[in-house]
């Protein structure tokens, strides 16, 4: 399209879901990744949390970018006040991460980085999610049917725990998917 930079998009993401979304802005991009451990130090702020650690997945491939490329990072963190809720890692550490958020506010927040041979540029975006108080036959039937375990905080909002579970949302709903694709499209224009 005529509006974005000439760039060779590279998408470091595995995500079936960032995928779908930027194929949506209309770019044509090839998927590249490399495993990263996604640690941060203590004591940061939980809305630089994603950002570092999508520029920490960056920092994997600087060294291979050409001039012409243009590699998009991205990391998603779910917040309950104070905790950040990662990615479960077992059927009771994802039901018991729904039990917490159950009828209670939290805060998606989604850290993009933007990076060329020789520029780079990050930020993230923050979506205040409501669940419903949810029962433990819905949260045990959505965690055996969809198996959330790669979905920070152990749910997708496109999947059928957002469409019975969510009451409200403030923010980009496809934030909570994984990608600001509305504030991304403004970037990649000014990059």
């Amino acid at each position: 399209m005529k509006w974005f930079p000439k760039y060779n998009f590279i998408l470091a993401s595995k995500s079936p879901r960032r995928q779908q979304l930027l194929h949506s802005l209309g770019i044509e991009f090839t998927v590249r990744t490399k495993e990263v451990e996604e640690v941060w130090p203590d004591g940061l702020e939980t809305e630089k949390i994603p950002v570092y650690l999508a520029e920490l997945k960056a920092l994997a491939f600087k060294e291979d970018l050409t001039d012409n490329e243009l590699l998009i990072t991205a990391d998603t963190v779910v917040c309950l006040g104070n905790e950040v809720l990662g990615k479960p890692g077992s059927f009771d550490e994802a039901c018991e991460m729904l039990q917490q958020l159950s009828g209670k506010e939290h805060q998606v927040i989604t850290g993009v980085c933007l990076t060329s041979a020789h520029k780079q540029e990050s930020f993230y975006s923050v979506t205040n999610v409501e669940f419903k108080t949810l029962t433990r036959e819905e949260i045990e039937h959505y965690v055996t049917n969809f198996k959330p375990y790669d979905k920070a905080g152990a749910y997708g909002i496109q999947e059928w725990i957002g469409s019975i579970g969510i009451s409200h949302i403030e923010g980009s709903f496809y934030n909570v998917m994984g990608l600001p694709i509305q504030k991304l499209y403004e970037y990649i224009q000014s990059f």
